[in-house]
């Protein structure tokens, strides 16, 4: 049986973890049906029936982008970081948005939603993100934070003021973070898995 961690305890398991390797898969509109929409430039969507500027400006809704109230857009900039995944989380209320500034390319690991308290362990998947494009998870996509592949990439993220409060330092409970728009599950501890990945 797998050992869990308790309060006091150093954050591994007694047992050596499943180690779970990932490849990486290009971030196609089609690859990414599971999880969300790219928000980009879609030829397939017509403009909005718009009139202003002499037709310079189209309008498109390329997204199904959700969130109820108290929406932010937080530039994040991230560095290389190993790349394993022990953290998965979801949202309840909002598609959380991500768009990469400067074209820095970034990698982002997902599981399908779902109605069970931890992701499906066998649906997870990595995908790399050219930069080109931003991407709209659906509501409760199972994820961890986009990897960066360069330093000093910039994000802006779309999401709720109330999922970003919910990681502050105060709401962290052995490593895992719940409120009412975030549950954040430490994969090594419930399952003793750990994802990893190449780019």
């Amino acid at each position: 049986e797998t050992l869990r961690r308790g309060q006091g305890d150093t954050g591994m398991n007694s047992i050596s973890p499943d180690i779970r390797t990932l490849t990486v898969k290009k971030a196609t509109p089609e690859a990414l049906a599971d999880y969300g929409q790219v928000l980009g430039y879609n030829a397939d969507i017509d403009p909005m029936p718009i009139d202003f500027y002499g037709g310079t400006v189209k309008v498109r809704r390329v997204v199904d982008f959700v969130s109820d109230e108290q929406t932010e857009l937080p530039l994040v900039t991230v560095q290389r970081r190993p790349y394993e995944v022990r953290w998965m989380e979801r949202h309840f209320k909002h598609t959380q948005t991500f768009i990469p500034l400067a074209g820095a390319p970034f990698v982002v690991v997902m599981a399908p939603p779902n109605e069970a308290e931890v992701a499906d362990l066998d649906r997870v998947e990595a995908f790399l993100f050219d930069g080109s494009a931003g991407f709209t998870m659906k509501l409760g996509t199972w994820h961890e934070f986009p990897f960066a592949v360069q330093d000093d990439t910039n994000l802006i993220v779309v999401l709720r003021k109330e999922a970003t409060d919910g990681l502050i330092r105060d709401n962290v409970i052995q490593d895992e973070a719940q409120s009412p728009d975030l549950d954040k599950k430490d994969l090594l501890a419930r399952s003793n898995v750990v994802f990893q990945f190449e780019v």
